[in-house]
């Protein structure tokens, strides 16, 4: 079962969680970000996603977020269920 980045996360991007996840498997990282047009001074609306075909349930991010956006995919609260679908649309899964 992945984990699910959720709507905490939005506008937040702090990338704790990038730097505990062994098979990194969340991005974009900060390294990324300039390509995919993340501005670090203005952050609104984005978000880090976790790839779920390639998370391995390890949990190592969920404790490093500081702002409790990430959740294993069947824990997700019901308020932001919809980001299951926005963290694999991310991948284009």
């Amino acid at each position: 079962m992945p984990f699910v980045i959720t709507e905490p996360c939005v506008g937040v991007c702090d990338t704790a969680c990038v730097d505990v996840c062994p098979v990194d498997c969340i991005h974009p990282t900060k390294e990324e970000w300039p390509e995919k047009g993340y501005d670090p001074n203005n952050l609104a609306g984005k978000q880090l996603y976790i790839n779920p075909e390639e998370c391995i349930d390890c949990g190592a991010c969920e404790p490093a977020c500081p702002v409790q956006a990430i959740f294993p995919e069947d824990e997700v609260p019901e308020k932001w269920k919809s980001y299951i679908q926005k963290n694999r649309a991310y991948y284009g899964l």
